[in-house]
């Protein structure tokens, strides 16, 4: 469950990146769509706590495997765990995963299994379960054969499933990815979306590609800063093609 309650954003010079926002997402499949600059990347941004609010509050509850008393959030009346993206800032980024539209910006290490590696270094101390663990991301999304390669050699699609394999290699219990596919052919933007769709986590995808918008269970129109419609995907698309003829 991801919470808005009145959540802006200003920037340093005062201008409204996002005016307030207050819904709640709890659909395992959530698409965000909308024009270059209407604030859909700021939107999925704070639900990891990449950008604080201004104003307002951005809470998410991963549940309760990752209790209260360990992250030191609030317990709300089911007994899951509620985290504050600022208060909370450290739980929130170990229980959402982010990840971005080039995956060069995410992809640090020399080699494959390396890079996977450095994601689980908290969670595995011990240097032969780091690469067991590692080894067993890779083979998950098909990039075991890939371990020892350079990070450089990979296609796009591959270094993507990388992203996307190093986030997920942690855990995590909601992922956000902002525009997974703009970078990619045809090919691999059908098996990344395909991925993406079948995880068991908590889903939101930021995305210009409408087909893939329109998978999701429900989809957020962002527009000037506002959320301009949110409902049922293929009519989400439908008034956010009516509204680019407008224009």
């Amino acid at each position: 469950m991801i919470s808005f309650n009145q959540a802006a954003v200003v920037a340093h010079d005062g201008a409204t990146i996002l005016h307030p926002i207050t819904l709640s997402l709890s659909e395992p499949r959530v698409s965000i769509i909308g024009a270059n600059g209407s604030g859909k990347s700021t939107l999925a941004r704070l639900i990891n706590g990449l950008v604080a609010p201004s104003s307002g509050s951005v809470t998410i509850r991963p549940g309760r495997a990752r209790a209260a008393t360990e992250h030191g959030g609030a317990t709300g009346r089911d007994g899951a765990t509620e985290l504050d993206t600022v208060a909370d800032g450290t739980a929130v980024r170990r229980s959402v995963g982010f990840v971005f539209t080039d995956p060069a910006a995410q992809i640090i290490m020399p080699t494959v299994v390396e890079d996977v590696e450095l994601s689980l270094r908290r969670a595995h101390r011990d240097v032969g379960e780091r690469r067991a663990a590692a080894l067993s991301a890779l083979a998950r999304f098909g990039l075991d054969g890939f371990a020892e390669r350079s990070v450089h050699a990979l296609s796009g699609g591959q270094q993507q499933l990388l992203a996307i394999a190093t986030v997920l290699a942690t855990d995590p219990q909601i992922l956000v990815t902002d525009e997974p596919t703009t970078l990619l052919d045809l090919r691999n933007t059908r098996l990344i979306g395909d991925l993406l769709l079948s995880l068991p986590q908590q889903v939101v995808i930021v995305t210009h590609n409408l087909e893939l918008a329109e998978r999701a269970d429900r989809t957020l129109v962002v527009e000037g800063g506002r959320v301009v419609f949110d409902g049922e995907p293929s009519a989400a698309v439908a008034h956010y093609r009516q509204s680019v003829a407008s224009a």
